[in-house]
């Protein structure tokens, strides 16, 4: 009886576009169907069976007539009562059948049933969907159709969930809209929506943005709290906006909120961050006079500050009034000490702070050790180096491409080449690829060892790593081939410097040109000279005197010693002329003799 009632059922058969096409039509709103309109009644009987009875098996003669408005009416009226999950899994179902499409109306309705039965996050998945194919600037549209569909499956969830869509879609700018536009309507404010779109904007926006929508959901009876305020002082402070900041700061007062540790502590971290320790020092005198404590993230970021002015010793004091008040330094302020210790030369400091650390059992990590080295190697202390490398591997720290290359500059500005290679080698069993310093070390290394084919295979495996050279390196490798009388290579070189855009100064010429000198070229020599001439390069006295010394070496080495000391150093084109024009007259003189 009941396949005979389906099959007597006339249904009007529609053109299903798809679903980014013309099928999102302005809704109007039909008739309301009869309780018990038989097509509703028959789809709710097949959904009911669907454990027993497959749905296109039981909807096939259906199936092909079914429109998204028959959904929405089931949605609407479900006569059968049917829960909400099943009629979730009977959408997605339509979804899937190959002639029927979705419309926006029927994706909001079933959007607003969602919600209104809590199912929040099915609700959102929908939506999000919705958004992503409807794209940017869609805020209006999507909106319109979820009031036109309220019926009375309705919760104001639906808006947070659309806010949420938009906000995880990237459309920043229309979950804002969406938020004007529930504000427009008299609707509730969505505050879960709001909340989401606060923090999403803190970590993407400009913090002005975030600020200005902030004060807009406040003025709505969003509920202040001072976290909001905290993410926004900091965005401001990141992003080296500390008046705003500090105006941020202010206004939570008129908001009933007190200014946590953490409020006071992002402040002072902005104004210490922005070279003003003198604000960041008042206020912590106020965080005091208002009867809190400061932190250890309050000390470690003025100390910080006091290090970076190389204030040491109004560092370390600052560091005993916290040890004094009962904090426990950890260790960010002891590396920060360490530091600070390190760079002004004050190793041995920098060592007693350390022992202080282990005694406190603190555990130092692998950025204390790596400043440590550093200072170490910067006062040639290779065997207090050795020793705290050792020291790490105990502790079961790693080495890593800092270290490494901290090590390799240490040996390289010792002389120490071997172990520098070593060390080198060791990167590369460990798969650390070395960075410009550490090229440079070794490049550095070789050439002044004379290894100068090694040096230029390295330099070709730092190219080859895609870094540059700079011209300094470059010029390393030149002197080291024309040193070993290769001027040849050191041209090579030049024109490969110039085809890199480097543009070659009078050091690298100079090298050059002590070259040709050397090898008694003093023609190309010359020719090199009004190359610089030309190309607007500016020869020093370094350059004219590797000329004139050239010119009298190969002419009479004794009238040049004589000629040097009347004369000085030559040091421009004029006098270098003149006076290799007096060499040349003079050794004509003698032959004629």
């Amino acid at each position: 009886m009941k396949s005979r009632a389906m099959a007597t059922l006339k249904l009007s058969r529609t053109h299903h576009s798809s679903f980014s096409s013309s099928a999102w039509y302005k809704y109007t709103p039909p008739p309301q169907p009869h309780q018990q309109d038989p097509i509703l009644s028959a789809i709710s009987e097949a959904i009911l069976n669907s454990k027993t009875k497959p749905l296109h098996s039981s909807l096939k003669k259906l199936i092909t007539s079914l429109t998204p408005q028959h959904f929405i009416n089931l949605i609407n009226h479900n006569p059968h009562s049917l829960p909400p999950h099943s009629l979730l899994s009977f959408f997605h179902w339509l979804s899937s059948y190959p002639t029927f499409r979705h419309t926006l109306h029927s994706y909001c309705t079933m959007a607003h049933f969602l919600c209104s039965h809590n199912m929040f996050p099915q609700a959102q998945s929908l939506l999000h969907f919705v958004v992503s194919r409807k794209g940017k600037d869609s805020a209006s549209s999507i909106f319109d159709s979820l009031v036109e569909t309220r019926g009375t499956q309705y919760s104001i969830s639906v808006f947070d969930a659309l806010m949420i869509a938009y906000t995880d879609n990237g459309f920043v700018s229309d979950a804002v809209q969406c938020f004007r536009l529930v504000r427009k309507r008299n609707f509730g404010v969505p505050f879960r929506g709001c909340g989401y779109l606060l923090d999403k904007m803190a970590n993407l926006k400009p913090a002005e943005s975030a600020w200005g929508f902030y004060m807009e959901v406040l003025d709505c009876g969003y509920p202040p709290n001072v976290r909001n305020f905290n993410v926004l002082m900091h965005k401001l402070c990141k992003e080296g906006k500390i008046v705003d900041a500090r105006m941020v700061f202010d206004e939570m007062g008129k908001w009933g909120l007190l200014p946590t540790i953490v409020s006071f502590n992002t402040l002072i971290n902005g104004y210490c961050k922005s070279g003003d320790l003198k604000e960041g020092f008042r206020l912590k005198s106020v965080i005091e006079e208002s009867g809190m404590r400061p932190d250890v993230f309050t000390y470690s970021v003025l100390i910080n500050g006091l290090c970076k002015e190389s204030r040491l010793d109004d560092a370390n004091g600052l560091f005993d009034e916290m040890c004094d008040r009962g904090l426990v330094a950890n260790d960010v302020i002891f590396t920060t000490l360490i530091d600070g210790q390190c760079k002004n030369g004050r190793i041995d400091l920098a060592l007693e702070i350390y022992q202080q650390m282990l005694k406190k059992g603190v555990k130092p990590d692998l950025i204390t050790y790596n400043k440590l080295i550093n200072g170490l190697c910067k006062i040639g202390d290779l065997k207090e180096v050795r020793n705290l490398v050792d020291e790490m591997s105990t502790r079961g720290l790693k080495p890593d491409k800092i270290t490494y290359t901290t090590l390799i500059d240490g040996y390289y500005k010792e002389g120490d080449l071997e172990s520098a290679l070593k060390i080198r080698k060791k990167m590369n069993e460990e798969g650390i690829k070395l960075d410009n310093v550490a090229f440079t070390a070794l490049i550095s290394g070789l050439c002044r060892e004379g290894r100068v084919v090694d040096a230029e295979r390295t330099m070709r495996e730092m190219l080859n790593a895609g870094m540059k050279p700079d011209d300094a390196t470059y010029t390393m490798v030149m002197d080291g081939f024309c040193k070993k009388g290769d001027v040849k290579m050191g041209f090579k070189l030049l024109k490969e410097m110039q085809t890199d855009g480097h543009v070659p100064g009078v050091v690298t010429y100079n090298v050059l040109m002590n070259g040709l000198c050397k090898l008694g070229q003093m023609k190309n020599a010359n020719m090199l000279l009004d190359a610089m001439l030309n190309l607007g390069v500016v020869p020093d006295d370094i350059t004219y005197n590797i000329l004139l010394e050239g010119h009298c070496k190969n002419g009479n080495p004794n009238h040049f010693d004589k000629l040097r000391s009347e004369k000085g150093l030559i040091s421009d084109y004029a006098s270098y002329t003149s006076l290799v024009n007096e060499i040349n007259r003079t050794s004509k003189d003698r032959q004629r003799g």
